[in-house]
């Protein structure tokens, strides 16, 4: 199926990007829920898999949502009013959705073939389900999905003022083509045109898809979410640059935990690693907390400890 969304002057002129957490839950989700063993998510699967059962949420409501395939009910991506809203905005959002609406979602989500239909969504118990698989399972690791996503959207952002829209459209995913005013998918479902949706268009980058993604919903922009630059390296572990002369100023029991931080780990974890007491390793974390080097998250009964952008800036990773 072929869709063309066509743009007037005013469309391109309300064409903007936004970061969405929302968007990175759904498709992460969806990655998880699909079983598979991703190349290079495989890392972050491995580690996030077994939290995500333990807490039940692999045949929760978020499940019989995001399915490994197909629709995506729309009230999980609320149109952001802002370049980079946090989870609680999109949260209050989800939360704001009309009884109409989520019926409308659930409608269309039954038509697309589940075995199990959805017959009714507690928006309350929806979002506790979302926060805490946000908590999980994205929570730790927003520090380097943020800056990876962050990086995309300075990248397009040059692509625009250097070369034009058009070059941008065409260089998002091999399913785009610009050509005369408008934007060409070549898509298997969701026909999308202009006449059934907004002005204007909301682009989101993502760490977790491979694919595009649209969503519709007039009289808001049409959203489009689509694959990150860079994704590969999202999951490699650098050396540390500079581990020595960062020693010299925080102490090297700090710089070795920040160092074992290039993944999210509790303080047992850390323990065993670096072979300092689980009450130092519980002291230093407080001391990196407290200037904002560190970020602690529970996952069940354990709290992760997870570099934060001041850290990973700090050690000479990219951030």
């Amino acid at each position: 199926m072929l869709s063309e969304l066509a743009f007037s002057a005013e469309d391109l002129a309300l064409t903007r990007f936004t970061v969405s957490p929302m968007w990175e839950v759904v498709t992460s989700f969806r990655l998880l829920a699909s079983g598979r063993t991703h190349p290079v998510h495989r890392p972050w699967l491995d580690q996030v898999r077994p939290r995500v059962a333990a807490a039940g949420l692999d045949h929760g409501l978020l499940a019989r949502l995001v399915t490994p395939s197909g629709y995506i009910p729309d009230l999980l991506t609320p149109p952001a009013d802002e370049p980079a809203p946090d989870l609680a905005t999109e949260l209050a959002a989800i939360r704001a959705t009309s009884a109409d609406q989520v019926r409308a979602d659930l409608d269309l989500l039954g038509r697309s073939g589940l075995r199990h239909p959805v017959p009714d969504v507690r928006l309350d118990e929806l979002c506790a389900e979302l926060e805490a698989y946000w908590d999980l399972a994205l929570a730790p690791y927003w520090a380097k999905i943020r800056a990876l996503l962050d990086a995309d959207v300075f990248h397009r952002a040059r692509q625009v003022a250097e070369r034009g829209t058009g070059h941008l459209f065409n260089e998002l995913h091999s399913t785009l083509r610009w050509d005369d005013n408008t934007l060409r998918m070549v898509r298997r479902h969701c026909a999308l045109s202009r006449e059934s949706t907004g002005p204007g268009l909301l682009l989101v980058p993502s760490a977790f898809t491979e694919q595009v993604y649209t969503w519709s919903r007039p009289p808001e922009s049409p959203q489009l979410a689509y694959p990150a630059r860079g994704t590969g390296t999202l999951w490699e572990h650098r050396p540390v640059a500079r581990a020595e002369a960062i020693a010299a100023v925080i102490g090297r029991s700090r710089t070795r935990l920040l160092t074992e931080l290039a993944a999210p780990a509790s303080t047992t974890e850390l323990a065993r690693r670096t072979g300092i007491s689980p009450a130092g390793v519980s002291q230093h974390l407080t001391a990196l907390r407290d200037a904002g080097m560190v970020s602690a998250h529970r996952a069940g009964r354990s709290v992760l400890y997870a570099r934060t952008a001041i850290a990973e800036s700090f050690l000479g990773a990219p951030a």
